[in-house]
Parts: C-alpha cells; structure tokens; sequence
C-alpha cells in the first residue's frame, strides 16, 4: 500500500522525501521493486503462496463458494497438494474468502434503548497534565 503510493508520487517528490514522512526506509522501496522486477529473489515461503493461491480459489469457487478451510484443505490433499492447514487458513484470509458459517450468529448482548445511560463523564479526553486525576476502567464481558 505505501509502496504503490511512493509509485504514485516519486515523479513529483521523489522517493527518499516521501520515505522520510512516511514509516518505511528507501531500501524497503527499493528491495520491493526489485523483487517486483525479478520473482527468483522472493523468499520460498512467498513463492510457495504464489502457486497455492489459484489452487485454494479454484478449489473454494469449484464447490459453489460454500467450502471453508477445512474441506478446502482435504480436497487439496485428496488431489495430492501437499500443504498445512494452518497454509490454506492463512492464504485464504488474506484472499478475503470464507466458507459459509452454518447455524444463526450467537447474539450475547441485546441493547434496551430505553434504558438511561450513563454519562461521558471524561468527553473523550484521556490525557491528563498529571497522574491520578483521572480514572479510567473498562467492563468488558467474553464468554
């Protein structure tokens, strides 16, 4: 993301004014557009992704976008693609997909509208000229 930005914008400022303001070292740019230019210097692992990605999406898009990581996962096995789970659970969140989730989403908290809430007593102003005049805590619920 900051990289296609600084290719976006190295014409007009260049890359070293844009790298100082942003949180990203020329040498990081510059490393990136040469493994851009020549794929033999990607690490194995990012090579590996490379040849996986079209497996995993054709598999899920071949069972009707329905498979999540675990059938996705034995069909890649029982074709003989040899990959972890924790590999197909990983890549397929990055992709942006996901099996359909049987059942109804639990709902654990149902807001009553009607009822008085508190005040912001602290208006969102958390920073304090010194210790102890203002005290914070968090109710936060997990199951």
């Amino acid at each position: 993301m900051m990289v296609s930005f600084i290719d976006a914008h190295r014409g007009t400022h260049g890359v070293e004014p844009i790298c100082r303001l942003l949180p990203i070292a020329p040498s990081t740019y510059y490393d990136h557009l040469a493994k851009r230019a020549d794929p033999s210097r990607l690490s194995e692992r990012t090579r590996r992704d490379q040849a996986l990605r079209p497996e995993i999406r054709r598999v899920f898009e071949e069972n009707w976008r329905v498979y999540g990581v675990r059938k996705v996962w034995r069909q890649l096995g029982r074709e003989g693609v040899d990959i972890a789970r924790c590999t197909v659970a990983r890549l397929m969140k990055d992709m942006g997909i996901q099996g359909i989730i049987r059942g109804k989403p639990h709902r654990t908290t149902i807001p009553d509208r009607s009822a008085p809430r508190p005040l912001d007593k602290v208006n969102r102003q958390f920073r304090v000229p010194a210790p102890n005049l203002l005290w914070v805590s968090d109710f936060t619920r997990s199951n």
